[in-house]
């Protein structure tokens, strides 16, 4: 088993925020998915610049190794290097297993060939941290969690225009308005919502009039969005929604691994075009189709979201008409 505790994703801080305050729930939650699939081995894929968190986890590790409640699998903490890419699975089990992190050409997927050529199970953080608790308390109870149809609970990194940024354990389901009316205070003074990215730098730019559409993992996709690591990062009108997809896609030019032509050379060709202060909407338009439909992992793929959602959401920022604009 591999679990990512990288958060690659920008605007992502809650398995640190998790992880500094109880490693041990982490390390059972971890245990008991290891003995009920029957994993031989675990490796931790902590971020490098998580130094507190690192001396943390070490200490928890030490203290679980001196006295196992069971036969412990093995399990080694390694450090990631600080590569976006290496959240995608295959890039970081390449990472893990010392070589540069480059996603693999899949088929054979990660569960059949993996780790070390064995069949590997990969997890993130916070899907073993609750484990401990859904076993104590029973999965009904974390189902009957959850806002508007959704169940369950989620752990959002809100960051940017509110009054009180940082991790908000919440209802599935929340939209963001009543995120950040009941657990960020509310819009900073002298801000009113604007916009804001539901899911990281890759997981889209969405307007104040779509604020109200739950946050949950199958209900942002038909406004061209989702939730990924549920980074939240909320706009005002101070702001400028194709400043911050402009400022994504520097941002993944930076972090493409090179593999693949339409990643490596269709984020830089994006990047530049959308430098201008009118945009080849059309241009950008067929760069995104490319990179969504060839590149060979979540990076490339992911990359167009941003732009695609000024080109929708904020034309007028772009020398574009307004739906419904006269020409």
């Amino acid at each position: 088993m591999a679990v990512n505790i990288d958060e690659g994703e920008p605007g992502t801080f809650k398995d640190r925020w998790y992880l500094e305050r109880d490693p041990h729930r982490f390390l059972e939650g971890t245990l008991i998915a290891a003995s009920v699939v029957g994993c031989e081995a675990v490796y931790l894929y902590l971020r490098d610049e998580y130094h507190h968190a690192r001396r943390l986890l070490q200490r928890a590790l030490a203290e679980l190794q001196a006295s196992p409640p069971f036969a412990l699998p093995r399990i080694e903490l390694r450090r990631g290097a600080g590569a976006y890419i290496c959240g995608e699975e295959s890039a970081m089990v390449e990472s893990i297993e010392g070589r540069r992190g480059l996603p693999r050409l899949r088929p054979p997927y990660i569960a059949e060939k993996g780790l070390f050529g064995r069949p590997t199970l990969e997890q993130n953080f916070e899907t073993l941290y609750w484990v401990r608790d859904i076993v104590e308390k029973g999965g009904e109870w974390f189902a009957s969690q959850g806002r508007h149809g959704r169940q369950g609970l989620r752990s959002f990194s809100v960051s940017g225009r509110v009054k009180q940024p940082g991790v908000k354990l919440a209802p599935a389901g929340i939209t963001l308005r009543e995120l950040v009316g009941e657990f960020c205070g509310g819009m900073q003074d002298g801000h009113l919502l604007y916009a804001y990215l539901p899911g990281g730098a890759s997981g889209g730019i969405l307007p104040a009039r779509l604020a109200d559409v739950p946050l949950d993992f199958d209900t942002l996709q038909p406004h061209g969005c989702f939730i990924g690591s549920a980074a939240v990062v909320v706009l005002s009108q101070h702001d400028s929604a194709r400043d911050a997809a402009l400022n994504q896609m520097r941002f993944f030019a930076h972090e493409s691994c090179g593999q693949c032509t339409p990643c490596r050379t269709g984020t830089d060709k994006a990047a530049r075009l959308m430098e201008r202060t009118q945009w080849d909407v059309a241009t950008l338009q067929d760069l995104a189709t490319v990179m969504a439909d060839a590149s060979i992992c979540g990076l490339g793929q992911a990359a167009p979201n941003p732009l695609r959602c000024v080109i929708e959401y904020f034309p007028h920022e772009i020398g574009q008409p307004a739906p419904g604009d006269a020409v």
